[in-house]
């Protein structure tokens, strides 16, 4: 394949030839070959596809709610050619059966994968370790979907683990002890009030997040593990990593990501959600969604990651006490931030750095994350100039709703996994086609 005319996101036009899996060239004046399809891409931009660190497609145990085969559907559509699940399934993967089992199902992703071990009381690490593992994690330090919460002594446990073997550990931070119990008392009305939104937000505190991120990098300076805090939803969460990766003394660098929903919805603009927008760590105020946000564009955060945590509509509806947490969003990770640079509030290099390059490099993926010669031709073509409505009845993902319904997002017109074409549409006639799944386990390959 061929395809020419096409602006990279560092402002070059340049004509790019894909070759068995790989970006052969990248430069101007290429000349087709016999036979070869070339993609005309002139008025277009050319980007490389994005690594999401963070998805939980629900298999085994949970596909009511997604699939290997709908997740990589709905990833393929929104330029996410690379993801990475967590391990609170069902079974968890805290050992090496389990871990085989869900690698098993991992054959029908349509995009590449890491697949993540947990850690539980009766976690097996070398049976963990022994396999193809991305990264330990999500290592829960409070409860979340699937009850996989650890006291601080296993943590520290499971980080001397990772570091001994240099694998790098995810953590999702936050102290329960901190969480406040009387935001969830009285009348907080129904499923869809703002009330209801409000009051999660107010229980799991902003204090238990910045509190156990602290405590998490300590632990982690002590091992020396490599951690990467996950989906950071307070500018003092982001800050604590900012200054202990400045800290000289420390081995790895940590490293902390945000989601979309923490960076584009709020405690004051999503009461309309109800309990839908019920997700752990919960939406925070305004005011630190705006402080996240000028810190992602200042260059604090090293990676925008979605916790794409499916849950069907009739799950969401179950009332605040009873509703599980999170909102899925890995097919809206790059419309909604194409649609920031298009209205002037993110650059593009930026956005491409904290979707693909960043993610690629912290993790040890290095074939991934760039337009460049030599490296795995996951490529995503998009028209910045032809936004459109976020709807739940366009998305691909099993669970078929959205909490970003009515905002604006610039999505994919294709989508290659190492050269193959894993999802293409039509920008006249909106037309879809899918491609087979060709997903591998990045680290085996």
């Amino acid at each position: 394949m061929l395809i020419t005319g096409a602006e990279l996101a560092d402002g070059r036009v340049r004509d790019v030839r894909i070759a068995d899996g790989r970006i052969a060239a990248v430069g101007r004046g290429l000349d087709a070959a016999a036979g070869e399809r070339v993609v005309d891409a002139r008025g277009r931009h050319l980007l490389p596809g994005a690594v999401d660190v963070h998805v939980h497609f629900r298999e085994p145990g949970g596909s009511h709610k997604e699939t290997w085969t709908s997740g990589s559907r709905s990833a393929a559509a929104g330029g996410v050619t690379t993801v990475v699940d967590q391990p609170n399934t069902s079974p968890p993967t805290v050992d090496g059966a389990a871990f085989d089992e869900k690698a098993a199902l991992a054959a029908e992703s349509l995009v590449d994968y890491g697949i993540n071990g947990g850690v539980t009381a009766d976690w097996d690490p070398e049976g963990l370790f022994e396999r193809p593992l991305f990264a330990l994690g999500e290592v829960f330090l409070a409860d979340s979907t699937g009850d996989m919460g650890i006291a601080v002594d296993l943590f520290e446990e499971a980080l001397a683990e990772a570091a001994a073997r240099d694998v790098p550990v995810t953590v999702h931070a936050e102290d329960e002890t901190l969480f406040d119990d009387a935001a969830l008392e009285g009348d907080l009305g129904g499923v869809g009030t703002a009330a209801a939104a409000d009051a999660w937000s107010a229980y799991r505190t902003a204090e238990a997040e910045v509190a156990a991120v602290e405590r998490a990098l300590a632990a982690a300076a002590e091992s020396d593990a490599q951690v990467h805090i996950a989906h950071t939803s307070t500018p003092e969460g982001i800050d604590a990593v900012v200054e202990a990766r400045e800290d000289e003394t420390r081995g790895a660098r940590p490293t902390c990501e945000v989601t979309p929903h923490h960076l584009f919805l709020s405690r004051e603009t999503a009461g309309r959600l109800g309990t839908f927008g019920r997700m752990n760590p919960p939406l925070r105020s305004e005011k630190r969604r705006a402080a996240a946000f000028e810190r992602l564009r200042d260059g604090d955060v090293d990676v925008v990651a979605t916790d794409h945590a499916p849950h069907t509509v009739a799950e969401k509806r179950r009332g605040l006490a009873d509703a599980p947490s999170g909102v899925p969003g890995v097919e809206t990770l790059y419309p909604l931030l194409l649609e920031s640079v298009r209205k002037g509030e993110l650059g593009l290099e930026r956005v491409r750095d904290v979707v693909a390059a960043n993610p690629a490099s912290i993790f040890g993926i290095e074939s991934k994350g760039r337009v460049a010669e030599g490296g795995d031709a996951d490529l995503v073509l998009v028209d910045l100039t032809n936004p459109r409505e976020v709807e739940a009845g366009a998305l691909h993902s099993a669970c078929g709703w959205t909490p970003y319904e009515g905002l604006q997002g610039v999505f994919p017109e294709l989508t290659l996994v190492r050269g193959e074409v894993v999802y293409e549409r039509d920008p006249l006639t909106g037309a879809e086609s899918f491609g087979e799944p060709v997903g591998r386990n990045v680290r085996r390959s």
